[in-house]
């Protein structure tokens, strides 16, 4: 008898915790015999009643090969890999999924010396950059997300920190899509990448002159015809630069083409640290229409109140390596299709406005050594020209700033990932006495 009154009682307290909501776990071990009738002892238990819970409140397990409501994929094991300036990689086994999280920083110190006026001394941080890039689905199918928060990577009016944002399907060899925000695929000096410069910053020409990030599509492939000899880019943008909507109808439409003589290499980044005892040339051309542009320089700078302007654009530029040395050259055309236009705002309706397009031309050579395994020494010189009945703003700048020669040493401490820069320019214009001295020391952390 006192047998069956403790398996009355076990039985009891099983059917309690069972009944009651957030009690009863599938992965809990089972309640003892002797656990029950110690747990009942001291309490008298009435006859089992049956619970049954409301609809909504039921558990409802999943099967561990479901997916989120809004994806059937069946999740994956993920590993974690990471290296300093590669970031960190959660990836699965089979190339169906990754993710990676990097981030750059660039610490600056820059000395100016006018010939006329103060001297300045500025130190800042140049450039924070955070970086999510990956796959999913394949390695073919490719995203990139990029966010800037140093305060001179910010342009004037910019709402957003985005910079990079884009798809890429790389299905077929000899014609890949991406779409989204990213780099126009115009002139080599600007789409080099920008933690893989051998020089602090760009050339003043290409600040000028070249086209920025903006929003469009893009058809290309960097082994035409897998010869591993050609590549081709042709893209169709907003035409206003990145983070910035239009509000008049126009797009901007660039054509590139790249010849490898001796293969493809990766003529992206600059200089050349590993020092391959083989020759490796790249030479490319480009050019570019953007269609009622409101900006001052294409796809950058001050918007037009009175209207647009039609720009042509034109680059071309050679890339070389050698065991450790690295040569570059590159020409920039930019054309206002119309030299100004004179009217009267909505703002000030009793003044007349005079707006100017920007035409210039100009030129970069550069150049780097290493000399030792970590140590390269580089140098650079460019000139920029307005041309015809340009914006007078221009005019008067280049006559003060239209040339620039510098020299400066690199110490890869991890390649471009852990790198400090330093260097020298001397920048003037018609006057050469008249210029500016420039000293700059930089580092470089990639994450």
């Amino acid at each position: 008898m006192a047998c069956s009154v403790r398996a009355l009682r076990s039985s009891v307290l099983l059917a309690v915790l069972l009944a009651v909501p957030g009690v009863a776990r599938a992965q809990d071990a089972a309640v003892s015999e002797a656990d029950a009738s110690a747990l009942l002892a001291p309490v008298a238990v009435p006859a089992p009643t049956a619970q049954v819970l409301p609809a909504p409140e039921r558990a409802v397990t999943q099967p561990a090969s479901a997916g989120t409501p809004w994806s059937a994929t069946a999740p994956r094991t993920l590993s974690l890999v990471g290296a300093p300036g590669r970031g960190v990689t959660l990836q699965t086994d089979d190339d169906f999924f990754a993710l990676t999280l990097r981030g750059r920083i660039q610490v600056r110190d820059s000395v100016v010396a006018p010939s006329i006026g103060a001297v300045t001394n500025e130190i800042n941080v140049r450039t924070l950059r955070v970086l999510f890039s990956g796959h999913v689905l394949s390695r073919n199918v490719q995203f990139n997300v990029q966010l800037a928060f140093g305060p001179q990577d910010y342009e004037a009016n910019m709402v957003s920190p985005l910079f990079d944002a884009w798809a890429s399907f790389t299905h077929l060899r000899d014609l890949s899509v991406r779409v989204g925000q990213f780099f126009v695929p115009f002139d080599r000096a600007r789409t080099n990448a920008e933690w893989g410069l051998n020089m602090i910053d760009r050339p003043l020409v290409i600040a000028e002159a070249t086209l920025d990030r903006d929003v469009g599509v893009e058809l290309s492939s960097n082994d035409l015809g897998g010869l591993g000899l050609l590549a081709y880019r042709l893209g169709v943008f907003g035409g206003e630069g990145k983070n910035r909507l239009a509000s008049s109808p126009g797009f901007l439409y660039v054509a590139r083409l790249q010849a490898n003589p001796f293969g493809a290499f990766d003529d992206s980044v600059e200089g050349d640290q590993h020092r391959v005892r083989r020759p490796r040339l790249a030479v490319g051309v480009a050019g570019a229409f953007n269609h009622q542009s409101q900006r001052q320089r294409s796809t950058q700078g001050s918007t037009y109140q009175l209207g647009t302007f039609d720009y042509a654009h034109a680059a071309a530029d050679v890339t070389f390596k050698y065991a450790g040395l690295y040569l570059f050259g590159e020409a920039l055309y930019r054309q206002g299709l119309a030299d100004s236009r004179t009217g009267m705002t909505a703002a000030m309706p009793s003044a007349m406005l005079t707006e100017y397009s920007r035409s210039t031309a100009g030129y970069v050579f550069q150049a780097g050594m290493m000399l030792v395994s970590r140590l390269e020494l580089v140098a650079r010189w460019e000139q920029s020209f307005a041309l015809g009945m340009t914006d007078p703003t221009l005019v008067a700048q280049l006559r003060t700033q239209g040339s620039q020669l510098g020299a400066g040493l690199n110490w890869y401490q991890d390649g471009h990932g852990f790198k400090v820069q330093a260097d020298y320019h001397y920048i003037f214009g018609d006057v050469v006495a008249q210029g500016r001295h420039q000293a700059r020391v930089q580092v470089q952390l990639s994450f």
